[in-house]
């Protein structure tokens, strides 16, 4: 059967079941069994007009729980400026691809540049790629960089205080390298660093890896972890929320030789769980391990300021075996949406934004345990994230709360939930939920 909207013809189709080796569409799907074949009509809605298409949309999207959001563990509910969705939209940015021909591509070249400037200032670091996917998959990505680093040490260690979501996707890429992923334990919710020594005495490792603030949203200190891994030829990973280090100390601080982590608390919208935006910064010495892409400034045959692709340790340009990462092309679109954003809330907005949600999670801390209901998990320094132990059940708690329009933490355990508070989180929000926690 044809249908008008698929481009092949009848002729480019027997052509390539020719080449597949069969002679008709159902025994190129031979292997798929019956049971299993979808064999009805489709539920698709009758043509409708634009209008009618818009309004159809608009009503799916009444359907979703606008919540009240006090929930964390990774993606978080900052505010957006109303201007940098309004600057992203424009057409040479929303359509921008990656940016092979600098001749024709300097605005792309030029915010690229702008945002590795603004997160080596931000981490600290030396240098900063043109950024990742994800904070989970950049975390993974620099254990394959310690690893490529250490050449002959292939054990890495992770603190068990390390986001379980970004733990499983260093597992995932570690196991089809050869990679030994090893725990370091964690004491009282931080990372246990007689044990992280006791591992290192042990060789063979190429790095360490720990989290700033940690998964429970303590912030750890790190004094003396550099010079022991350092000591041992390995390389200090920290995993950080971007927004957080407008306050806390940086990687370059605690002796970090790679800091990744998420930016999506740098402005971009939670959609329900992306996209967001990993970065990666490291040392100068790093930087022909770093996978994707670095843009310089120079100048051209007439002096002017200029912009380019100054490396690109990718596997389109060199030997796939060769390569550093396999990654392709990043999103530099969300790049953009941190760069401006960070333009214009500058160094005093992203700190009176953390001062912000620093004070609310203290309040929020403070009212929830005067209820008599929950109890500090660990009796740690925490930021804007705190992980507390709850008298009851917590997924019938959370579930109370929605119901009244809050979304009230991150589950852990049946006794445990973590909550976030961000700038946007008013003083009336938070007694809102104390008073819905407190009713019987």
């Amino acid at each position: 059967m044809n249908y008008k909207f698929f481009p092949h013809t009848d002729d480019d189709i027997r052509q390539m079941l020719h080449i597949a080796g069969v002679s008709s569409l159902d025994e190129l799907y031979a292997d798929i069994p019956e049971g299993i074949r979808f064999k009805g009509d489709y539920d698709l809605n009758s043509a409708m007009s634009e209008q009618e298409v818009r309004q159809y949309m608009d009503c799916l999207g009444m359907l979703n729980d606008q919540l009240t959001c006090f929930a964390g563990a990774g993606i978080y509910d900052h505010y957006t400026p109303a201007v940098v969705p309004s600057i992203v939209a424009r057409s040479e940015f929303l359509t921008s691809y990656t940016p092979y021909q600098a001749e024709i591509s300097q605005g792309t070249l030029h915010y690229i540049f702008e945002y590795q400037s603004m997160m080596a200032e931000l981490t600290g670091m030396d240098v900063s790629n043109a950024s990742m996917y994800d904070g989970a998959t950049a975390t993974a990505e620099a254990v394959l960089m310690a690893v490529a680093a250490a050449k002959k040490a292939n054990r890495v260690l992770v603190s068990q205080t390390v986001d379980p979501k970004v733990r499983r996707v260093v597992d995932t890429y570690a196991r089809f390298q050869g990679i030994d992923v090893v725990s370091i334990n964690a004491t009282d919710g931080v990372t246990d660093k007689d044990h992280m020594q006791q591992l290192i005495a042990e060789g063979g490792v190429a790095g360490v890896v720990v989290q700033a603030p940690n998964y429970y949203g303590i912030v750890e200190d790190y004094s003396g972890f550099a010079d022991t891994i350092h000591a041992a030829k390995g390389l200090f990973i920290i995993n950080s929320i971007a927004a957080d280090l407008a306050i806390l100390k940086t990687p370059h601080e605690w002796g970090a030789d790679i800091a990744v982590g998420d930016g999506q608390s740098l402005g971009i919208p939670m959609s329900f769980g992306g996209p967001a935006i990993g970065y990666m910064c490291c040392t100068d010495k790093l930087i022909r391990k770093m996978p994707g892409r670095i843009v310089g400034m120079t100048t051209d045959n007439r002096a002017q300021r200029t912009f380019v692709l100054t490396l690109q340790a990718r596997e389109q340009h060199i030997r796939r075996q060769k390569a550093t990462s396999n990654i392709c092309s990043n999103q530099s679109l969300m790049a953009l949406f941190v760069t401006i954003y960070m333009a214009l809330m500058g160094k005093e907005g992203l700190r009176q934004a953390a001062e912000t949600s620093y004070a609310g999670a203290h309040y929020l801390c403070r009212e929830l345990i005067n209820t008599g209901l929950f109890a500090l998990t660990y009796q740690q320094p925490f930021f804007n994230e705190f992980c507390l132990t709850y008298k009851g059940n917590v997924d019938e708690l959370i579930d109370k709360c929605t119901a009244y329009g809050f979304l009230c933490g991150v589950r852990v355990d049946n006794d445990k939930i973590l909550i976030a508070v961000t700038e946007k989180r008013t003083k009336e929000e938070i007694d809102e939920l104390v008073n819905i926690i407190k009713e019987d």
